[in-house]
């Protein structure tokens, strides 16, 4: 079966989870069964369906009609038999205890037609032993959503021992139609991907509180501030709930050994059902509104080197076993963590040979399995290698380009951009691929240096700004590189007008300025994209501006630019959710002016470019003056237009524009 093939889905359970996959599943067009065990169940998580889409029709991500549509493709049920009855894919997200859900598979085996594929939303059990309580494990396979599924885009997509290639295709296909980002999980281990990085994080940051090495206080700033996380661990403990992290800790504890015992600090906020947010207190107390203040100037060198070490020989764990390969390591903690780089972009960054010695240090001194290093970590250390692929990417060479003639060798100079000309169009990547070209100060002043040069260059007429590799235009700042020490108020100013400055200087261009994304398009990336003229994205690409999320605001004009391009409302929407955006709602929003479809980008972006140089550049300039004059002043930019008409009637381009009208040829302008 194929995913054309699938047009009924049943999810099993109504609850937080599965009324929201129940939701996505809609939206995307699939008839949908909604099951749980009693009427009331059935109905609230029914309810909460519709108060979502609402929600959605609110904030212009939908019209009324697609929220209608939705919910008449959904029908709920409380008898498992009629529910599955017809499902091509049933999607189980009842509670994470075996025995109901090995309850639930008999039933669903007696009553599902035997072409349907069974998937699993469990956060850590293992698919395999799931799969075995079923008579049909090659047609099983995890399925796990993150909370909330309508806003989150990671699907991990886990294979058991016996699950068919088939199935797992399916199942990624199915989550890629619900517009999510599967992940392969390619063998079954407690807590896959996400989980598997986090909760260890998690127990270690609480064990460094128990034994007295550090405060709360103390982790939460270095988590938070020293290694750029959205939360502190305590914090993040509280948000997802620490009886959720707890109980994935216990399993992998169970199925894993010792080095996943739990921290008693853990143990003791379950026993007194202190969860965090969702019961008012945890770590922190929510009971007054409050929440969590974590603090920017604890941050302590030697508990960020615990953590790093800790995370580096999960990640090494990971890659060791087959459970996923780095990029996709990743790719699932960015978009399932909301991490601005994932673990294996942090730990390239790190001395693997120290990360080693802090845990061989660890082990010697309190013997704990935790800190037993990973043989790999330790090959890796040893021979200087890093987890990823850190190749920087070759420029393209343009067919019609020569040998240099059009002056591209006089732009090789730069480390962190690739740049060459072709056709009049100055072309510049962002060349850090194996950071998803994340802004660092070097390349800040790159791009600042070319804009400059090649407003001085005769043979460039248009500008055209993209990306390295197919997976971001730009991911933001690379807030590691460039912050310094956290808590450097002087230095975060700094920071900030220094990204201000080269997205202003995109935007006075003398020169037309097109960006051109293809991926990730986010905070610093995205204000980069704000300071161009015109934006061209493939498909694919994804829009956010998540500071809200580190407790920042954009910091390089997006503040003032953004409610220009999208209107103050939509400005408001985009920074206070730090959502993440597809390509054709930011096309809706009026801040993309072209979607197109991904293998058609490089071409339709240079063409785009191309198109803009063969322009009149002084009719260009003139335009650019007076439309940003006129965004300050009204009465000034009217000026600036006045005068700036008038100017060009004593040039030559205009009488080469006249005479071209007037034979219906082509003009060719020379900025004369």
């Amino acid at each position: 079966m194929e995913v054309d093939d699938v047009n009924a889905v049943a999810v099993l359970g109504a609850g937080s989870m599965g009324h929201g996959i129940a939701e996505v599943a809609a939206l995307a067009g699939f008839e949908v069964s909604l099951r749980d065990i009693n009427e009331e169940l059935v109905e609230d998580g029914y309810d909460r369906i519709e108060w979502s889409l609402g929600k959605l029709v609110e904030r212009g991500r939908i019209d009324q009609r697609a929220a209608d549509d939705a919910m008449e493709r959904i029908e709920p049920f409380v008898d498992l038999a009629e529910a599955v009855a017809d499902a091509d894919v049933v999607i189980e997200a009842v509670p994470e205890q075996l025995s109901i859900k090995e309850d639930v598979y008999a039933d669903v085996e007696a009553a599902a037609p035997d072409r349907t594929v069974f998937a699993t939303n469990t956060s850590s059990l293992s698919i395999t032993d799931l799969a075995e309580m079923t008579e049909r494990p090659a047609q099983f396979c995890g399925m796990h959503f993150f909370n909330p599924p309508i806003r989150m885009d990671l699907v991990e997509v886990i294979a058991g021992d016996e699950t068919s290639e088939e199935t797992l295709a399916l199942v990624a296909d199915l989550a890629e139609s619900m517009g999510k980002t599967p992940v392969r999980v390619r063998n079954d281990s407690p807590g896959f991907i996400v989980n598997r990085v986090l909760v260890p994080l998690m127990n270690e940051a609480a064990w460094l509180v128990d034994l007295g090495e550090a405060t709360i206080a103390e982790v939460d700033s270095t988590t938070k501030y020293g290694l750029g996380l959205p939360m502190g661990s305590f914090e993040l403990a509280d948000h997802v709930g620490i009886d959720v992290g707890y109980h994935v800790l216990e399993y992998m504890h169970e199925t894993l050994g010792d080095a996943y015992r739990p921290c008693p600090l853990l143990e003791s906020k379950v026993e007194a059902e202190a969860f965090g947010k969702k019961t008012g207190a945890g770590f922190y107390d929510y009971a007054e509104g409050e929440g969590a203040q974590v603090p920017s100037d604890r941050v302590r060198e030697d508990v960020a080197d615990r953590l790093l070490a800790v995370l580096g020989n999960e990640v090494a764990g990971l890659v060791a076993n087959g459970v996923a390969d780095p990029e996709d390591i990743d790719t699932a903690v960015e978009l399932g963590a909301r991490w601005a780089n994932g673990p294996v972009k942090m730990l390239e960054e790190e001395d693997l040979a120290g990360l080693v010695s802090t845990l061989e240090e660890r082990y010697e001194s309190t013997g704990e399995d935790r800190y037993e290093v990973v043989p790999y970590l330790r090959e890796l250390a040893d021979s200087g290698a890093g987890f990823g692929e850190d190749a920087r990417s070759e420029a393209p060479v343009d067919a019609e380009s020569g040998d240099g003639d059009d002056g591209s060798d006089a732009y090789d100079d730069y480390e962190t951009l690739i740049v060459e000309v072709s056709e009049r169009v100055g072309h510049v990547q962002l060349d850090r691929p194996h950071r998803m070209n994340m802004v660092t100060g070097e390349l800040l002043d790159e791009l600042r240096d070319v804009v400059d040069r090649f407003e001085a260059d005769e043979s460039v007429r248009a500008v055209l700004v993209t990306g390295a590799g197919d997976r971001a235009f730009s991911a933001g700042a690379d807030i590691q590189a460039m912050a310094g020490g956290a808590g450097d108020v002087n230095r975060a100013a700094e920071l900030s007008r220094l990204g201000q400055e080269t997205c202003g200087r995109l935007e006075s261009a003398e020169l037309p300025v097109v960006a051109g994304v293809d991926g990730y398009c986010l905070g610093g990336g995205m204000e980069l994209a704000m300071g161009a003229d015109l934006r061209i994205a493939t498909e694919r690409s994804e829009f956010g501006q998540p500071e809200h999320d580190l407790g920042l605001i954009p910091g390089w004009g997006g503040t003032v630019r953004l409610p220009r391009i999208v209107g103050m409302g939509r400005a408001k929407e985009i920074i206070f959710t730090a959502d993440r955006y597809d390509a054709e709602t930011m096309a809706e929003y009026d801040f993309v002016n072209e979607v197109v479809p991904n293998d058609e980008f490089d071409d339709r972006a240079f063409v785009l470019a191309r198109d803009l140089a063969a322009g009149p550049p002084i009719a260009q300039r003139y335009t650019k003056r007076a439309m940003h004059r006129g965004w300050d002043d009204v009465d000034a930019g009217l000026d600036v237009e006045s005068q700036s008409f008038g100017l060009l009637f004593d040039t030559d381009d205009l009488m080469e524009g006249i005479t071209a009208f007037m034979g219906d040829d082509d003009p060719e302008f020379e900025g004369k």
